[in-house]
């Protein structure tokens, strides 16, 4: 009876693991097909890696992603860390309200803020637009490593002379990188890959990958798509490869 349960459960595993990472070979896959068909296999190429070097429409909808999440990561990790430090009691329930709030309800009333503050849209309001649902997330798990931290380290720092702002950069911010880090990379990953709060909030010149992908549905995607994103799987498997293989030993 042990063994059925355990050969199940191996079972339902596998197949769980099948079903989350199968679209993802296959994508890689057909990156490498020569037709640009995405559905028949035709031989094995790299010509739409050489198309994606030469795509600039595509390079620079990247180069925009990344910009803005990179700065939309940075300054959700300062002000998350100004809520999440914050002794209000406003501040413990109120941060939730992005995590909840539907994307598309958030991007059309970001839109309606800024077209009532004349904010011009462009690269600043699609950073402003992710700062607001990125600051969410920091400061929650700000506010979670907040209660594990020993008041007793900032006592004794000001006891030993310690200024308010020394204590805070070598005592307190030390102990609140990890939850700062873990924020930060939710806000990168959900900042690169949105597309609802970018499509009501961007403007010229501010087009991000997910709504240059989008518009290019009308016309057909090409394996070019395929290529990106198998780059894209690629540099995060090798970072998370890396953070693996660095993980710090126990003494």
């Amino acid at each position: 009876m042990t063994k059925t349960i355990n050969i199940s459960s191996y079972l339902f595993v596998f197949f769980l693991y099948v079903f989350l990472f199968a679209p993802v070979v296959v994508l890689v896959m057909f990156s490498f097909n020569n037709a640009s068909s995405l559905a028949v296999w035709s031989g094995f190429s790299t010509r739409w890696y050489h198309e994606l070097v030469n795509d600039i429409s595509i390079l620079e909808a990247l180069c925009n992603s990344i910009e803005i999440a990179f700065c939309a990561t940075c300054l959700s990790a300062a002000l998350g860390i100004c809520v999440g430090l914050s002794p209000k009691e406003v501040f413990k329930k109120l941060p939730l309200v992005p995590i909840v709030l539907p994307d598309i309800v958030q991007g059309l009333s970001l839109l309606c803020f800024f077209i009532w503050l004349s904010v011009p849209l462009g690269k600043i309001s699609v950073i402003l637009a992710h700062s607001s649902f990125g600051t969410a997330y920091v400061s929650t798990l700000v506010r979670s490593r907040v209660k594990v931290i020993d008041p007793l380290l900032k006592e004794a720092a000001a006891d030993l002379g310690a200024r308010p702002w020394r204590i805070f950069w070598k005592v307190t911010l030390p102990q609140l990188m990890p939850a700062v880090i873990s924020g930060m990379l939710i806000v990168f990953t959900m900042s690169f890959d949105d597309f609802s709060v970018a499509f009501f909030t961007a403007g010229i010149g501010a087009g991000t990958l997910p709504l240059k992908i989008y518009s290019m549905l009308k016309f057909g995607v090409t394996p070019v798509v395929n290529a990106l994103s198998s780059l894209i799987v690629l540099t995060s498997v090798v970072l998370m490869t890396l953070a693996f293989f660095n993980k710090p030993q126990k003494a």
